[in-house]
């Protein structure tokens, strides 16, 4: 059976749709068959990067490597049908899930077999992991990390295999190294109390603004004609090789 990835949180802006699209794109640089799907029913992020790609390859003639995309089914279970429409073809689904609580998020976490929660490196965003008293002591799980639990009691009933949870520190920046020592303190006392790994992300750089109008990735520039890459496009292609590395997917070995 193909090996899914959910890529969600319940938060908005912490870089769900450009983390999908990377670790898409980047395991089928590396050979690997790998299916999308957007939760998302009406921003559409992740299904609007792909559909980029899929015009720039056709208007420019450039072969590169496309995820396979599906479409969400009917009915009161929309997800089961897609699902096994590219579990037939897939080695890899990537579901990538709104930034809100819905029905379809609810399930996609039930599936998961990596479950990647992007968020911000602020406490802002912590607080959708955890609760957090005014002194910093960490009081209990929040609503998404009750929805974790959750997913991870049905599987367990079900007889599925545990989720490989990996909170992802996105927009790590190289100021307020004390707000930061603080945010990955705090992760990693939660960490084993919940049950998750960190691991930092992507930093903020413009190149992901810039790449989303023609469906591009880090790993594309080169193969578009981008002769001389920056030293923070450097920077950035060893923060997507670290995180595939992290991911620790079974068959995968890094070639990029």
């Amino acid at each position: 059976m193909a090996h899914i990835i959910v890529v969600g949180n319940e938060k908005g802006g912490s870089g769900k749709s450009t983390t999908s699209m990377h670790v898409t794109t980047a395991l089928a640089r590396m050979g690997h068959t790998v299916g999308g799907l957007d939760l998302d029913v009406r921003q559409r992020s992740f299904a609007r990067y792909l559909e980029n790609r899929s015009a720039f390859r056709a208007r420019e003639g450039f072969d590169l490597p496309m995820p396979v995309m599906a479409q969400l089914g009917e009915g009161s279970d929309p997800l089961t049908p897609a699902l096994e429409l590219l579990e037939k073809q897939c080695d890899f689904i990537l579901l990538d899930c709104p930034g809100s609580h819905t029905r379809l998020s609810q399930m996609a976490h039930t599936v998961a077999d990596t479950l990647i929660t992007p968020m911000n490196d602020s406490f802002v965003d912590f607080d959708l992991l955890a609760r957090m008293s005014p002194d910093g002591q960490v009081l209990g799980p929040s609503i998404y990390a009750e929805m974790v639990w959750n997913a991870r009691q049905m599987r367990g009933q079900a007889g599925a295999g545990p989720i490989d949870w990996l909170v992802l520190r996105n927009r790590l920046g190289t100021q307020q190294m004390h707000n930061k020592r603080k945010v990955g303190g705090a992760l990693a006392s939660l960490s084993k109390r919940i049950g998750f790994r960190v691991a930092p992300g992507f930093s903020e750089r413009v190149i992901f603004r810039e790449l989303f109008p023609r469906g591009l990735t880090l790993l594309d520039l080169k193969d578009v004609g981008t002769e001389t890459l920056s030293m923070s496009h450097i920077a950035a292609r060893q923060e997507l090789r670290d995180l595939i590395t992290e991911l620790n997917l079974p068959g995968v070995s890094v070639t990029f």
